[in-house]
């Protein structure tokens, strides 16, 4: 039988969901793969203006003022500003779009995908996967930050431990090259370095911004780009986690903290 020894290496460290698209998160001991490839509860729900657009801290940076906490039962979110926060029904949102729509000063809704939910990269729609040393990398590169303020930033869904910084940049290949590997009983594959945005310069808790931050953090990655990654990905070097999808087998599969990651020879289905 597998290892599930928290020294076994590589393992899964961390799992993090966010389930309002780009509000805070909850990390989880276990999740499942929802039928688009994501996992169940992540990116479930996205604030969308009267345009059609989603409200994102890309686009506004008041997002980072509102904190979000969620009932066990992922039915009710608590949210607010400061100490002023109250409770709202994710199944009737009214109430909730009403409070967003004040907050943001135009009218808002909150819309629902339980089963591809609202990614990032369509085109890669599974978990993101960091390391734990990669994210303290990156905090060390800029003073003050902690692991905590990193992993706020960068919002990966799985973290890998037991690794060294950067290890995650085995899992893609060239383009069209994904790299399979697994979770427990997952079955994934690596496509590309994740490209980043304006979201990770700023502190989660009060928007502010680091002086610099895309540069700095360009020059150090590659600097740092370990002899495994594929340079050949990087047009820019502001890339940082890993985008996967999930093997047709895998949906409804579930994984656990100190599941082991282990890295295959070779895609045993084609990618959905």
């Amino acid at each position: 039988m597998p290892s599930r020894s928290p020294s076994a290496a590589p393992h899964l460290a961390r799992i993090a969901l966010f389930p309002i698209k780009s509000l805070d998160g909850m990390v989880v001991e276990r999740a499942r793969f929802a039928p688009g490839s994501g996992l169940v509860h992540d990116r479930a729900f996205a604030i969308f203006d009267e345009t059609g657009r989603i409200v994102n801290g890309k686009r506004d940076a008041r997002v980072h003022a509102i904190r979000a906490e969620y009932a066990p039962d992922l039915e009710s979110v608590r949210i607010g500003v400061g100490a002023s926060r109250e409770w709202f029904s994710l199944r009737d949102r009214r109430p909730l779009e009403a409070w967003l729509s004040s907050y943001f000063e135009m009218p808002v809704t909150v819309r629902a995908d339980a089963e591809s939910g609202f990614p990032d990269d369509t085109q890669a729609p599974g978990p993101t996967v960091i390391s734990t040393a990669t994210l303290a990398e990156v905090a060390s590169w800029y003073g003050s930050m902690t692991l905590d303020s990193a992993r706020r930033r960068f919002r990966a869904n799985l973290e890998i431990g037991g690794v060294p910084a950067f290890w995650e940049d085995r899992l893609y290949g060239e383009p069209g090259e994904p790299i399979p590997f697994t979770v427990g009983a997952a079955m994934l594959a690596g496509t590309n370095p994740c490209q980043r945005c304006v979201v990770p310069s700023r502190d989660q808790e009060t928007g502010a911004t680091i002086d610099a931050f895309s540069k700095t953090f360009a020059e150090r990655r590659e600097e740092r780009l370990p002899p495994w990654a594929h340079r050949s990905r990087f047009n820019h070097y502001y890339r940082l986690a890993i985008n996967t999808v999930t093997m047709p087998q895998t949906i409804g599969a579930t994984i656990a903290i100190l599941d082991r990651v282990e890295v295959a020879t070779q895609v045993s289905e084609p990618l959905g």
